[in-house]
């Protein structure tokens, strides 16, 4: 007789799967595509890098008490990439937006299908952890 695998060990490691993807995806647009990285890029990837290596660990471990934390950080995550995306696809926005530094926030590298730019694609897999992360803190509360 098999066990029945518990549904939290996909969930955390979709969530360090997406982390691990978005991670590579940000080094091949700035060293590979020699894409540089404006300052919410790298606030975005100062959020998103961590994931990799907590998730990871707690893929490894079972450690589904992690889900707290890496809820709380991918909301983060999401809200400044959130506010990017608004200041590159909504003008409103974008005029009132702060400078960033060298490199223009509001300038979009990539602009896929017209909607999916850098930031999007951040926001999608902040979401996927977060989203991974409450179905983990859900069925953690559930088993206890």
């Amino acid at each position: 007789m098999s066990e029945k695998k518990d549904q939290r060990e996909s969930f955390i490691f979709i969530a360090w799967a997406a982390s691990v993807i978005a991670m590579f995806g940000s080094l091949y647009f700035s060293e590979i595509r020699q894409y540089e990285p404006c300052e919410l890029c790298w606030y975005q990837r100062i959020l998103m890098y961590p994931f990799v290596i907590i998730l990871g660990i707690a893929t490894i471990k079972k450690d589904y008490r992690i889900s707290l934390y890496t809820m709380v950080l991918s909301v983060f995550g999401a809200g400044i990439s959130l506010y990017h995306y608004g200041i590159q696809k909504f003008s409103f926005l974008a005029d009132t937006a702060p400078t960033c530094g060298r490199i223009p926030c509001t300038g979009a590298y990539i602009n896929w299908f017209g909607f999916v730019t850098i930031p999007f694609l951040a926001l999608t897999v902040f979401v996927i952890i977060f989203v991974c992360s409450f179905m983990i803190w859900k069925k953690t509360k559930e088993v206890s």
